[in-house]
Formats: C-alpha cells, structure tokens, sequence
C-alpha cells in the first residue's frame, strides 16, 4: 500500500521538452488542468501528495518519476539518460531527504530512468534502453541487494521506457503489449493483453487497489475492469505529446 505521492507541476516551458510523439506542442493551460486531475486521482485513492512548484529550467521535469526510484528501505537517484534531465536529480534528492534516511544515487557511466523500472514485491524489473544503460542497471541492483531486495535486466527494442508497455497491477496481473506479450521473463504473471492500437494505455498504475489509467481508450479500459479493478480515468492528453504517462508524473511510496 502506498501512503505518499510527489509530483511536479509542470512550467510553461514544457513546451521544449522532450520529445518523439510528433503530436503537437502541449498546451500548458489544459496541462495544469489535467496535473490537477492526476493529483485529485491521487487523492481519491489515499495518498497525502506532495506538490513541487514548476521548475523552468527543465522542461520535462514534471516526470518526477524518472530521476528517483523509492522502495520500503530507500531512495535512489537516478542519472537520467537524457543529458537535459540529469540537472532535476539535485532537487529531487533534498526533497527526499524530507522522507528518507537512506538515499542512494548513480553516477557515471551508468544511466538509468526510472520509467524503465518496475516493481513487483521486492523485485524489481529493469529495462535496458537509450536511456538506461548496463552500468546503472547494474548499480541499481547493487543498491536493492544492499537493502535485502533484487532485480534483474530486461532488455528492450521498440519502446522508450519499460513502463511505457507494460504495468504491473498486484495479484499476479500484468497488464502489457507489444513485445513484452513473448517476454520470458514475464510469463509467469497472468498477462492482461493490451491492443497495440491502445497501447498509451499500458502506461497507467495500481495505487492501493484502484488503477489510474489514460482516458480515452475504451478496451484497455474493460480488460482492466474484467480483471476486477476499479478504474479513474485521467485525460493526460498533453503529457502523451511529450511521451510521458500516468506512472511518469508521480513517485508513490
């Protein structure tokens, strides 16, 4: 279960922020609205969210999650793969600071974003990608076995972040597409197919029993509702133009 939530709201300079969507540029005014649906669903689901001001001089940093992973025992930094995020780290770790004793970090030549970090118990599932590496990959493992906890790599091929086709929602269900359906890795969990033509909506998150997902994407929505979940769904619409998701502007713990 989950007690807290950090998010970021997001500057007006997202409009330069990263991207491969080809989409559009967001429109920052319906941004702010959505990020205050995102942290009511938040809400709705029981956690105490803390809400970081926009940070002008990094345009993707409203995806929070993507500079720390926080399990039980600790938080670790990351050092983003994109070189623009690498300066989000330093705040993020004093506001950690503000919740945990224990803080780790990675450091040159490893790179990892924690979009391409999944957690299921105390494992934890890294995928290799343009923006996380071998090296970090590798001192992330070192970190979580440090702590009593394990992970192992997963390597990808068509999409940014592992998380962005794939989610784990508790009781053995992953919800996945694409290229993680053959994974062998994951063929022990009960697969919750989602169709590649609503595979936005592979990026969404458990949060103590409910799932927050994308709206907008009506047979995602009834695989998940068939698998027994509550469902609030967020139109994050202006975030998708810069290939972020629902699990990007959180941390949760």
């Amino acid at each position: 279960m989950f007690k807290k939530a950090i998010v970021r709201t997001p500057g007006k300079s997202m409009v330069n922020g990263i991207s491969t969507a080809g989409i559009g540029i967001p429109d920052h005014q319906l941004a702010l609205r959505q990020h205050a649906s995102y942290i009511e669903a938040l809400k709705a689901c029981g956690l105490e969210v803390t809400v970081l001001p926009a940070d002008e001089a990094f345009p993707d940093s409203t995806f929070v999650e993507d500079v720390a992973l926080l399990t039980k025992e600790c938080a670790i930094i990351t050092n983003p793969g994109a070189d623009s995020r690498r300066g989000e780290t330093a705040a993020m770790k004093k506001i950690l600071q503000n919740f945990y004793t224990n803080i780790e970090e990675v450091h040159e030549p490893g790179r990892v974003e924690a979009g391409d970090i999944m957690m299921v118990g105390e494992h934890f599932y890294i995928g290799l990608s343009e923006r996380t590496n071998q090296q970090g990959a590798a001192q992330i493992i070192g970190f979580l076995q440090k702590y009593g906890m394990s992970g192992s790599v997963v390597t990808l091929e068509e999409v940014l972040h592992l998380k962005t086709g794939i989610a784990y929602l508790e009781k053995n269900n992953l919800l996945a597409c694409g290229e993680f359906l053959a994974k062998p890795e994951f063929q022990k969990f009960n697969i919750l197919e989602i169709d590649n033509n609503e595979s936005y909506a592979a990026n969404c998150i458990w949060v103590n029993g409910t799932v927050i997902m994308p709206q907008g994407y009506p047979k995602a929505r009834k695989t998940i509702a068939n698998a027994g979940y509550p469902i609030i769904e967020v139109d994050v619409s202006e975030y998708k133009k810069l290939d972020g998701g629902i699990s990007c502007l959180s941390l949760r713990f």
